[in-house]
């Protein structure tokens, strides 16, 4: 059978999992392809750590990017360093020796991908990255390919693993915010720096590549707003239950006559509905397109397997020439071919609003916090007040929980900071959106 040389840069935890399925299951990988994905070398900065971490046949393991580089039989390369620098470069390298590249890197695709493909193209050379979004999920294909006969409207999902699975042990089992961490960086969810995960960077890149597909405009992931799941308070998560709710860090492109809505934020969704009811370090993505209607994807957007998953899929593809004719086809993250996205002013976005502050126990302060919202044109749909006993058994500060009517966010914003200019309010007012 005909063979492709395969060669893996980065050999951390999801180029292990992408080695151990291209030798042990080299059979079903020719199968598919028709063809076998032969792997000619591994590149890891670590040999030792590498070595520990798989066993691969002599000869394949290298700490030297150079035998990847200057090999003209290695054909196709599997890039799996995470970070901007040295990946920039080192897929630069491998594009001009004449490698086509499959990459699981979203944030090198968000911050680099005009520079990165256009360069490819110019040489000839492909750039698949099923991988860099959603895990296991074929997001990438089904949103260039099998849905390309739509004008795609919306896209809403949760897209990363890591802080899905942080809030879901928070939420179901009352953990702690850092134990939980520390649970999913053992178990190969979070790494060992895990903020852009939890302050909602990691979602607005791969929210970025995915409006880039669904709506053929150019986004800066840096002007999406985003807040993160590093801030979240336990007791938020049990109110938001108490009035039939869950709370998930939600990535949202709305296709709007005004411009693309794109936000990254922890936000109330119902119990029952199919994004609230995703779990742990699972990712979903609900797509709404003019002619088929919603679709539904969910699946591991985390783990070692999931997204070697993704990966030895674009190797398959690349090996067999898929790849090249969509890539050349398609034009993606093309510097002069897509226009700059119109992004809408989040302050004119409507929505209900969930609002969660302390006040003091003294009559006319509901009157007070309702009159501040009733003069930005914000009515309120529910209360929720529990008393809390002070040290001295005196009824002093109490928790407020106000579910809001839809108004805009810029009106809940400054109703928000006037609100915590009360006197009777102590500390600040914590926000959320709210879904249906």
């Amino acid at each position: 059978m005909e063979k492709t040389n395969i060669a893996i840069v980065g050999l951390g935890t999801v180029g292990s999992g992408v080695a151990r399925l291209l030798l042990d299951h080299g059979d079903r990988t020719a199968r598919h392809a028709g063809r076998t994905l032969w792997l000619r070398k591994a590149v890891a900065r670590d040999l030792a750590k590498a070595a520990a971490r798989i066993d691969l046949p002599e000869g394949v393991l290298t700490d030297s990017i150079d035998e990847v580089v200057d090999d003209p039989e290695i054909t196709v390369v599997a890039q799996l360093i995470g970070g901007l620098e040295p990946a920039r470069s080192i897929m630069l390298r491998l594009l001009e020796s004449g490698k086509d590249i499959v990459t699981a890197n979203k944030a090198l695709l968000a911050e680099h991908g005009p520079e990165l493909f256009d360069r490819a193209r110019q040489l000839g050379r492909s750039i698949a990255f099923e991988a860099s979004v959603a895990g296991g999920i074929p997001i990438i294909a089904n949103i260039s390919q099998c849905l390309s006969a739509n004008q795609l409207q919306s896209l809403e999902g949760i897209l990363n693993g890591t802080s899905n699975f942080i809030v879901s042990q928070m939420d179901e089992f009352g953990s702690n915010y850092a134990e939980v961490v520390k649970t999913a960086q053992e178990l190969g969810y979070a790494e060992a720096d895990p903020t852009m995960d939890v302050d909602g960077t990691d979602a607005a890149q791969k929210l970025a590549i995915l409006a880039h597909l669904a709506f053929g405009a150019a986004v800066d992931w840096n002007d999406i707003p985003k807040v993160g799941i590093d801030g979240l308070d336990p007791v938020d998560l049990r109110y938001a239950r108490e009035l039939g709710y869950r709370i998930k860090l939600l990535a949202v492109a709305n296709l709007t006559d005004d411009g693309l809505e794109l936000s990254v934020s922890p936000t109330l969704l119902k119990i029952g509905t199919p994004l609230a009811e995703v779990r742990n370090a699972f990712n979903a993505i609900r797509a709404i397109g003019d002619a088929v209607g919603p679709v539904f994807f969910h699946g591991l957007g985390a783990g070692q397997m999931p997204t070697a998953s993704a990966v030895v899929a674009d190797l398959i593809d690349t090996a067999v020439g898929r790849t090249k004719l969509t890539f050349q086809t398609l034009e993606y993250f093309s510097s002069d071919n897509p226009p700059r996205a119109i992004l809408r002013d989040a302050e004119t976005l409507r929505g209900r609003f969930y609002l969660r502050l302390h006040v003091a126990n003294h009559p006319g302060t509901l009157a007070a916090i309702a009159n501040v919202l009733a003069k930005h044109a914000i009515s309120i749909a529910s209360v929720i007040q529990h008393e809390t006993e002070a040290a001295g058994g005196d009824l002093e500060l109490v928790p407020l929980v106000i579910m809001t009517h839809e108004a805009t966010e810029g009106a809940a914003k400054l109703a928000t900071a006037e609100i915590e200019s009360l006197t009777a309010v102590q500390g600040p007012v914590t926000r959320f959106r709210v879904k249906e």
